[in-house]
């Protein structure tokens, strides 16, 4: 078949057909890579918008223990209760700067009764044992905290715990084992308590980086790609175009003159190098 016709076949269809369905793909994928900037960038937004604030009390960021609202994330609140301690547990598997460990979480129990889950920090794994070698002791008495709101994690399906470990922040159970209404919509991220401990307390999280990541240009990269597979599509017919028409004269002639603009582009270099090819054959 010669010419152009021979991209109007079952084959050259097929062709075009995984083309199209790989640039829908890169298109979806950039699309989320879009989404996860707009996240991302709102996420920065809370951060400014809330986390240097000075803090309100508990009960006028969270109307009732089971109410969340995503723009409150990151708003400090003031809080007096006594410490849980035999309730206290440690999340597993929470990294910091590479280092494994266990992040603290000790319910704070208010003069209402009713408890909130404060995460004191974090604690590196012991270097004999797969716990904390030491969890420091929570001030007694009552203490005033000053946290800041993250919603509490989902349950993850097939993900076990020992005993007096959590494997994700998941306020429900904290519900389940106490006998007292818990705040389950957020947590706090300690960021003070008054009095101090007697002991060192386990490290504080870090403020979050307002960092955007690379998402944008991941999503513009997706996009070269589908536009890439239609270029890979074109370049495979251009090619079966010149194998099929190879015997045409104007195409003859045509490359002819392409072989003449390859060997004018070639250094003294390259000249070179085929010369010692071939004397080394």
């Amino acid at each position: 078949m010669k010419n152009w016709r021979f991209v109007i076949s079952r084959r050259w269809f097929g062709y075009l057909a995984v083309a199209v369905v790989f640039a829908v793909v890169c298109v979806l994928l950039s699309n989320w890579q879009v989404s996860r900037l707009e996240e991302k960038r709102l996420e920065n937004s809370r951060v400014l918008q809330n986390y240097e604030n000075a803090p309100i009390p508990l009960d006028e960021a969270l109307a009732t223990p089971e109410s969340w609202e995503d723009n409150r994330e990151w708003t400090p609140v003031s809080v007096t209760g006594s410490y849980l301690v035999d309730e206290q547990v440690l999340v597993r598997n929470r990294p910091r700067n590479g280092q494994p460990g266990f992040e603290v979480l000790t319910p704070l129990q208010l003069s209402n009764g009713s408890v909130f889950i404060v995460d004191r920090g974090w604690l590196p794994t012991g270097n004999a044992q797969d716990l904390p070698d030491v969890v420091p002791a929570p001030p007694t008495g009552d203490v005033t905290v000053t946290a800041r709101l993250k919603p509490g994690e989902p349950a993850l399906q097939g993900r076990s715990a020992a005993e007096g470990q959590m494997a994700t922040v998941e306020l429900a159970q904290f519900d389940d084992r106490l006998d007292a209404p818990v705040y389950t919509g957020a947590y706090g991220l300690m960021a003070s308590e008054t009095p101090a401990p007697a002991e060192d307390r386990p490290l504080p999280a870090f403020k979050p980086e307002l960092d955007e990541g690379s998402h944008l240009s991941y999503a513009l990269q997706w996009i070269v790609f589908g536009l890439l597979g239609f270029a890979f599509l074109g370049y495979a017919i251009r090619e079966e175009y010149r194998h099929l028409n190879a015997d045409d004269p104007a195409e003859q002639t045509r490359a002819a003159e392409r072989e003449r603009k390859r060997v004018a582009k070639r250094s003294d270099a390259d000249v070179e190098d085929d010369i010692l090819d071939a004397s080394v054959r």
